[in-house]
């Protein structure tokens, strides 16, 4: 009776030892499932963060040369105007 009781016990405890060595295996399986997916959206988001940043760089790049256009314009004028001689009518309470 007890070689029956030991057999029955040994029996039980290799059939937790497979269950649990199945449910490793599965957890292990999950982790680097998750760790691939984990990766993926990594690279996307990357991808994404790039095309963002060359999307911002383009409109700094498209600003800056209409500053400087507006700036040259600006500048244009500013001569024109040193360049122009001053004439006020006379004042005729002056005069």
């Amino acid at each position: 009776m007890k070689n029956q009781i030991q057999s029955h016990v040994e029996s039980k405890v290799g059939e937790i030892k497979d269950h649990v060595n199945s449910c490793m295996e599965r957890i292990e399986e999950d982790d680097q499932s998750v760790k691939r997916e984990i990766g993926e959206v990594k690279g996307e988001v990357e991808r994404k963060i790039e095309e963002v940043e060359d999307k911002v760089q383009g409109k700094i790049e498209e600003v800056e040369e209409k500053v400087q256009v507006k700036i040259g314009d600006l500048e244009k004028r500013l001569s024109e105007l040193k360049d122009r001689p001053i004439n006020f009518p006379a004042n005729p309470e002056l005069t």
